[in-house]
């Protein structure tokens, strides 16, 4: 079967993670977002743990889908086809080859007893599991991989957003520039690896040492509404033993991902955010790397990371890898509006192109953007812009999200009407 599987995501027992992004809250807006699977995220947290345990029942081999007469915040889930794998991020901060590392990476469990065996070694190493959904342990990220191995042996670790400057396995500020650096005799149980919302494949491709990885990319969402913004596309049984299988083997059935535009990720250029500068790799270069303004060091950005280790100009694809860029609907329909995406306005349009149209990823992938022409023919015209890759970017850097827009300067505002069916669209 073909499905869209997120794999990365916060609870409510992270750090500045919305009280929405319980199960509950997941399992609606997956529906509305047309996700078939979904990280639990979190797992190694005691809290979390035990609201899974209580509001989790077993589906196909090692997923889970939610216990019968449970209700989510956006509507009854009750019967809802929404599956999740048992996944965790974990941060490991320590020193290795004089430097000191903070290694971000994915664990993935098929039952809540290889998972607790897991929990149970981490803590005896002193691992303070209640401190945060994302766990800060000062653990070799190699070790960890040992303990995954050794206490679950089916299970798997996928290093999080690899280029991130603060903390990933390829990061500038704290990184490694080979994997095997990182996981040395344990690299060959490494068979994938995350893009991040800063990088996508084109921009990985042209590393030849990574030409045997697959690439999984995911919303790192914090917020249910976030679901999605990146994703992966399955083609394989949905269960957990297919999904790892097509992730080591991408023809049995991993069929690629749903990628942000790498702009408009918070890292994609270098700059300064204090200052407000953002710069290509060529022109951080030119300035030493400092910034032209204060002359302090530029966060540098994965763009310019990815061409540092690069060996090749042009990307290289396995046979039938392949991914599509899209934009979020809610940020499309904020910027037809000229509001922001959390706006009311935003949010009832939302809603309602969802309930007529069927699920987001349907609106943005696959439906005739004629049959939008009754709701708004500028939705058509967004909608057709965004299939063809008619986009404006504007790059993010230091933290700051950038932007990825479907209209030029001025162009919205010749459209007072249109803009005005949307807004009855939206009451």
């Amino acid at each position: 079967m073909s499905y869209i599987a997120d794999l990365h995501i916060h609870s409510p027992h992270s750090r500045a993670t919305s009280p929405r992004s319980d199960l509950l809250g997941l399992a609606g807006w997956a529906s509305l977002k047309g996700i078939a699977l979904v990280g639990t995220g979190d797992c190694t947290h005691p809290g979390w743990l035990e609201r899974l345990r209580e509001n989790l029942q077993n589906a196909e081999a090692g997923l889970f889908r939610l216990k019968k007469g449970v209700k989510s915040r956006v509507g009854s889930v009750e019967g809802s086809s929404t599956r999740f794998i048992l996944s965790g991020e974990i941060s490991s901060i320590y020193k290795k080859d004089g430097k000191t590392r903070k290694i971000h990476n994915l664990v993935f469990f098929p039952d809540f007893a290889s998972l607790e065996a897991f929990n149970a070694r981490l803590r005896q190493l002193g691992g303070n599991l209640h401190s945060d959904g994302r766990p800060i342990l000062g653990l070799d990220a190699k070790n960890l991989l040992e303990i995954l191995l050794e206490t679950a042996p089916d299970a798997f670790l996928v290093p999080a957003h690899i280029w991130t400057p603060w903390f990933s396995l390829f990061g500038a500020k704290s990184g490694f520039d080979r994997l095997e650096d990182c996981f040395e005799d344990l690299s060959p149980h490494i068979f994938a690896l995350e893009t991040g919302l800063s990088s996508d494949p084109a921009m990985i491709r042209t590393l030849s040492a990574l030409d045997s990885y697959s690439l999984i990319s995911n919303s790192d969402c914090h917020s249910p509404e976030k679901l999605g913004r990146e994703a992966n596309l399955f083609s394989c049984p949905l269960d957990f033993f297919s999904l790892r299988e097509a992730l080591k083997n991408p023809v049995k059935g991993f069929e690629g991902t749903l990628e942000f535009y790498p702009d408009e990720g918070k890292y994609h250029l270098a700059g300064h955010r204090k200052c407000k500068v953002a710069l290509s790799p060529c022109e951080a270069e030119e300035v030493g790397g400092l910034c032209p303004l204060c002359h302090k060091p530029l966060t540098q950005g994965v763009l310019g990371r990815v061409r540092e280790l690069a060996d090749r100009t042009e990307p290289v694809y396995a046979q039938g890898e392949s991914y599509e860029s899209l934009i979020p609907l809610g940020e499309i329909l904020a910027e037809l509006f000229g509001v922001g995406v959390g706006s009311k306005r935003v949010q009832a349009l939302y809603f309602y192109l969802t309930r007529r149209f069927g699920s987001e990823f349907n609106i943005l992938r696959d439906l005739d953007p004629q049959e939008l022409h009754e709701a708004s023919f500028l939705l058509v015209e967004a909608l057709t812009r965004l299939r063809q890759g008619r986009v404006i970017r504007q790059g993010g850097y230091d933290g700051e999200y950038g932007r990825i827009l479907l209209f030029q300067p001025g162009e919205l505002e010749k459209e007072a009407g249109a803009r005005k069916e949307l807004s009855l669209l939206a009451k």
